[in-house]
């Protein structure tokens, strides 16, 4: 008995991996819609799979079960409680009934009140078989951002910084501090997010896009807001002239007309604010980001930003590329490292970034 129910775990969680893997396809491509992973199973063989399609519709549990195939008696392991209620689409327990399902496992709960443990009351005369909460640390990690959209806290901030092995966030040589595998390991982080904040000065430093360029994902590319008190960020930028399918907002107490008119013939949104210069100022940016919509936000700026934010514990998680080459007389910093060199690195992400290294450490 003991080894059919250990077998039966086993195999139970390896089906949900397979759905978070799924559900990682489109993490920050669902607007405010939770990316979920499906994964439709019988007798040991997947039948089919599916994920939240971009922009939130249709959902994973349709995507998995529209195909012209038969899964009577089949299992489904979804990520997520599947939806109950009827919104702009119908719920997923419809499709379900309609293929016959027979049983149904599930990670995390929804928060969503339409949703929220009604499952088993919905599915009730169905004859179908329900078991939640399994892998229920990987969902609730994989949530977070979600479970944060439906309280009254501030969304998932996230921040990544790039470093040399002597803690140089600046390359006086060169424009790049890692190689262009960690850079474009940075690509993939963004599209895991639908926002991305930085700063005038980061920006007309690098000349950076801030997008994601990777084949197949390009439009992926987060939202971007701009935090730039007095209007400094320069007219001829790239992502001005290389502009996304993308928001691009641009946060300012400027009234600097000329300047302001410029940017708006240019697509880019003014949001006026009086002052950004304490952790009040910054709580009320990130609730107007999260009423826009925005659950998960991505932090690329330089030191001085950073540091306030680890100070006054925003950041979720932060990942650290540091280059596996020292900057020594090449090297300078244009706000104090301390904070970032207390980080201890102890967990590094398992991938081949030839000499570079990336490390994703938890903060709060």
């Amino acid at each position: 008995m003991g080894n059919l129910k250990n077998k039966n775990k086993s195999k139970h969680n390896y089906f949900l991996s397979l759905a978070f893997e799924e559900a990682k396809k489109n993490l920050g491509s669902t607007k405010t819609n939770p990316s979920v992973g499906c994964i439709v199973e019988r007798e040991g063989t997947v039948l089919s799979s599916g994920c939240t399609s971009f922009n939130g519709r249709p959902h994973a549990e349709f995507n998995a079960l529209n195909v012209k195939k038969n899964f009577k008696n089949a299992n489904i392991y979804t990520t997520l409680e599947p939806c109950t209620h009827f919104g702009q689409t119908p719920p997923c327990t419809d499709i379900i009934i309609k293929k016959k399902i027979k049983k149904i496992f599930y990670s995390a709960i929804d928060p969503d009140s339409r949703t929220k443990n009604k499952l088993k009351k919905k599915l009730k005369n169905k004859n179908i078989y329900i078991k939640g909460s399994i892998l229920k640390k990987e969902g609730l990690n994989f949530y977070k951002s979600y479970y944060l959209q439906h309280n009254s806290d501030l969304p998932l901030i996230d921040a990544k910084i790039a470093i040399s092995r002597d803690y140089y966030t600046k390359n006086l040589k060169k424009k790049w501090i890692t190689n262009f595998y960690s850079r474009s390991r940075a690509q993939l982080l963004r599209s895991m997010y639908n926002c991305i904040i930085s700063t005038s000065k980061s920006i007309n430093d690098d000349n950076s896009l801030l997008d994601c360029r990777i084949k197949g994902l390009e439009k992926k590319s987060p939202d971007l807001v701009i935090l730039d008190r007095n209007l400094k960020l320069k007219k001829k930028l790239n992502l001005l002239m290389k502009r996304k399918n993308r928001k691009i907002y641009l946060y300012t107490c400027s009234e600097n007309k000329k300047k302001i008119s410029f940017f708006k013939r240019n697509g880019i949104k003014i949001i006026k604010f009086k002052s950004l210069n304490n952790k009040k100022d910054l709580i009320n940016l990130f609730l107007i980001l999260k009423k826009k919509g925005y659950s998960r936000i991505f932090i690329e700026s330089g030191l001085t930003l950073l540091n306030i934010l680890i100070k006054y514990k925003f950041l979720k998680n932060i990942f650290i590329f540091k280059s596996g080459n020292k900057l020594m007389k090449y090297g300078t910093n244009f706000s104090n490292y301390n904070l970032i060199k207390k980080i201890n690195l102890k967990n590094i992400i398992n991938v081949n970034l030839f000499g570079d290294k990336l490390y994703k450490e938890r903060l709060r």
